[in-house]
């Protein structure tokens, strides 16, 4: 039976064999003071969070006049080309289906039978442009918006308006449209503001 020859480490050789077998087990536990991954997610997770709180920001309706008048069965809007926002309108439909009311979407003039169109909204709104946190990209976002319900004969049932609130930082600004309109809607149907 042969024996492998032996190997003899040296002090030296042993001590360093220690620290890095310390250094690979500190690294592996996500100790932050020797490994900079940790700190690039908690950044990151940070960020995203950040994110999804602006995306929220804090919005109501205001100016809200309510007549009183039964949900309408559908909904006529008639589009305003003033508005270059390519989100407010499907927002806007998205919000109305939320409350059970279907809505089509007509060029200013162009007038169905009453019985297609039991009520009309109509709305303006403000697009404003500025840079979001966290980016160097300007873009655009709704600063203001007014809704209006009339029914087939142009009698007001209802209004109510949505203005950028700045109060937390300048982030209600960066809500998204839909959820900017959400309270709008709401009250223009309902006459609640809350």
């Amino acid at each position: 039976m042969s024996t492998a020859p032996r190997l003899t480490v040296g002090p030296a050789v042993r001590r360093a064999a220690t620290r890095v077998a310390g250094l690979a087990a500190a690294a592996l536990s996500g100790c932050a003071l020797l490994s900079p991954v940790p700190t690039v997610e908690l950044i990151k997770a940070s960020a995203g969070a950040a994110t999804v709180a602006i995306g929220q920001g804090p919005t109501h309706a205001s100016q809200t006049v309510f007549q009183g008048a039964a949900l309408p069965t559908r909904v006529c809007i008639e589009y305003n080309r003033s508005l270059a926002l390519p989100e407010f309108v499907p927002a806007l439909i998205a919000e109305l289906r939320e409350h059970d009311v279907p809505a089509r979407v007509y060029e200013a003039g162009a007038r169905p039978n009453d019985e297609v169109c039991p009520a009309w909204l109509r709305y303006q709104g403000l697009q404003q442009w500025d840079k979001p946190p966290l980016s160097d990209q300007v873009r655009p976002y709704l600063a203001q918006a007014t809704l209006s319900l009339h029914d087939a004969g142009g009698h007001l049932l209802a209004a109510s308006s949505y203005e950028s609130q700045d109060a937390v930082m300048g982030m209600g600004r960066w809500a998204s449209t839909r959820n900017k309109l959400a309270p709008v809607v709401r009250a223009l149907l309902t006459g609640f503001e809350g």
